[in-house]
């Protein structure tokens, strides 16, 4: 049985192939047009999917968008209807958009996947689940359990922010809802537009940078009274209450009042480009705070309605992995999953999950090694033949090398401060670069982080970066009480690899806080000790855990720096040749294509012409 789900129209468009209830393809449509958070209809998402699989549309049981439009669209015009006549504005820019395109999903899906195919589709079978459904179903039915507490948490799906279900087998029961304007996704969301940065996208800027603020600060404590006191109430039992006279994401075409939140806070609304200092930091530390409080009261109501030792995450928030190692450390559950994709492009896989095991009834799969998302690889992959032909005609001096001399030439080039572009087998599904699509480099080196932040991404210079580390060396290393193979958890680093920090430290600005050498691996330990780690098995990635114990074997060091292979802006990169233009034009010092190494000082002219 073969089920191709997808997502898409609001942000991460993605597609998702199942096969028998194992997601054997999926990936996002910005890895293919290029354009960051790609929200268009995945064409070529879905292209890959049937090749990859060699099927026609004929072949397909059925197809699943993964939320229901027309709920979505009642929920819009009851929020313009209720705080009518506030909104006017949004309401005709949105109105135009719903009536041409998004309301009538089945059509678009069945014009696309005409003109992709040149088939005729009006017999094929179109299913919808709704929105956090398919979040659910996106990170049990991979899941290891067999029984689990879901949390699902978002900015808004049809109605739903939040969501509390119960897994048995292969049913799914929504317990408990919190529901629109209400949404813990959407506070932290109004913080990452507060503070400069791009909402649906930036999130994971606004965690890197609470590090930053002070937590026994009396600024940092006063802004969390504010959050707490002003703009939102907590309650015990998960629920969220936000105060609607300092948000405008309602009815209006930005999250916030910006004049009140300004006066709130005394502080200016931050520019993107304008410098951060410690009060930024301050409150993103306090929203942070704040975050993990009402995710840890979510997931006990989860525990006190399930009863389960076991708990699945996903939606938006689920990727913030710094509430996640904080409920992780708090000992709720015995064991947390959480779906790698977690955003919206991860709903692509659920709603094609809900529909085999829901719609069809099938029984959930037992996996042989921990899920059913192997690892994340998941995208295409290229040939050696294929990379080979493309470095000859982009005139790019290469050499081939066997499987085993590229681990140890790559080790030793790491060992000597190189860093390495590293493409390899399937491309990752998801927002993390796991060991195919990664720029590599020596965490030991205490100038990589601002080196690969400004010379190699081109991106802030107080953004973290992740270790890779085999799963054998971990508690070596870490503070990381289990497995953590999606870069999901945040644990701090072993205390005796610390070092002492000066007297000053907490009064000192963000830039300065990054030239202090706070470990004996400081290119991955952040300002407050802390890591977003992989872990590294042989089962999934046994090229890259390969590299890994090669390096280790040459520095007594298992860590590597591992970041996305992409600079600021763009997606990560698919192609050889995305990789090879990536390569070429930032200042990396080796790309490593399958077993093809590439050094940036013997290329010519003519090769950096033929890659513009």
């Amino acid at each position: 049985m073969y089920i191709l789900g997808i997502s898409a129209f609001f942000h991460d468009s993605a597609a998702a192939l199942i096969e028998d209830g194992r997601t054997i393809a999926a990936a996002q449509e910005e890895r293919f047009s290029r354009i960051k958070h790609d929200d268009g209809f995945p064409v070529q998402a879905i292209r890959f999917c049937l090749d990859f699989a060699s099927l026609s549309l004929d072949d397909l049981d059925c197809v699943v968008f993964y939320d229901k439009p027309f709920l979505k669209f009642e929920r819009l015009l009851d929020t313009y209807l209720a705080y009518s006549p506030k909104g006017l504005l949004s309401f005709i820019r949105a109105m135009p958009i719903w009536l041409k395109k998004k309301i009538f999903i089945k059509k678009i899906i069945r014009d696309e996947l005409r003109k992709l195919t040149g088939q005729d589709t009006g017999k094929i079978k179109i299913l919808f689940t709704e929105h956090h459904l398919s979040h659910a179903a996106s990170a049990y039915y991979p899941s290891p359990f067999e029984e689990a507490a879901i949390v699902t948490i978002d900015g808004v799906g049809e109605w739903a922010t939040t969501s509390i279900l119960k897994a048995e087998k292969n049913s799914l029961t929504v317990l408990k809802e919190i529901r629109f304007p209400h949404s813990l996704g959407l506070l932290y969301s109004a913080f990452t537009y507060f503070l400069g940065f791009r909402v649906n996208s930036g999130e994971y800027k606004l965690m890197g940078l609470a590090p930053y603020g002070v937590a026994d600060s009396e600024e940092t404590r006063h802004f969390i009274r504010i959050i707490k006191e002003k703009l939102c109430t907590l309650f015990d039992d998960g629920s969220i209450f936000l105060n609607p006279g300092y948000f405008t994401y309602a009815t209006g075409l930005k999250m916030l009042d910006g004049e009140k939140w300004e006066r709130l806070f005394g502080m200016r609304l931050r520019k993107p480009e304008d410098p951060l200092t410690a009060q930024h930091g301050n409150l993103a530390l306090a929203i942070q705070r704040v975050t993990e409080e009402s995710v840890i009261n979510i997931a006990r109501e989860a525990k006190k309605l399930t009863g389960s030792e076991n708990l699945c995450m996903a939606g938006g928030v689920a990727l913030n992995g710094v509430a996640n190692g904080k409920l992780q450390r708090c000992g709720l559950f015995r064991q947390i999953y959480i779906q790698p994709a977690a955003g919206d492009a991860g709903g692509a896989v659920g709603a094609a999950l809900a529909a085999y095991h829901l719609y069809y009834d099938n029984q959930k799969i037992k996996y042989a090694f921990y899920d059913g998302m192997n690892g994340a690889y998941l995208g295409p992959s290229f040939s050696l033949d294929e990379v080979t032909r493309i470095c000859k005609k982009l005139k790019i001096k290469f050499h081939p090398e066997s499987d085993d001399e590229v681990i140890e030439k790559t080790a030793s080039l790491l060992k000597e401060g190189n860093i390495v572009g590293w493409f390899q087998e399937r491309m990752e599904f998801g927002p993390r670069a796991l060991g195919n699509r990664s720029i590599l480099a020596d965490p030991r080196d205490g100038a990589m982080q601002k080196k690969l932040n400004l010379k190699i991404k081109f991106r802030e210079s107080f953004r973290p970066f992740a270790p890779a580390i085999p799963i054998e060396y971990l508690n070596d290393y870490f503070e990381q009480p289990g497995i953590s193979p999606y870069m999901l958890f945040v644990h701090n680093i072993q205390t005796r690899r610390r070092n002492s920090l000066p007297e000053n430290y907490d009064a000192l600005a963000p830039d300065d806080k990054l030239l202090v050498r706070r470990s004996d691996l400081p290119a991955i330990t952040h300002v407050d000790f802390s890591a977003r780690i992989q872990t590294v098995h042989h089962e999934t990635n046994p090229r890259f855990h390969q590299l890994l114990m090669a390096f280790h074997k040459l520095t007594g060091c298992p860590v590597l720096i591992n970041t996305s292979f992409n600079v600021r802006g763009e997606p990560i990169v698919c192609t050889p040749v995305e990789a090879i233009h990536c390569f070429m034009h930032t200042e990396m010092d080796v790309l490593v294509l399958n077993n093809l190494m590439i050094f940036k000082n013997e290329q010519t002219e003519k090769g950096f012409e033929s890659v513009q």
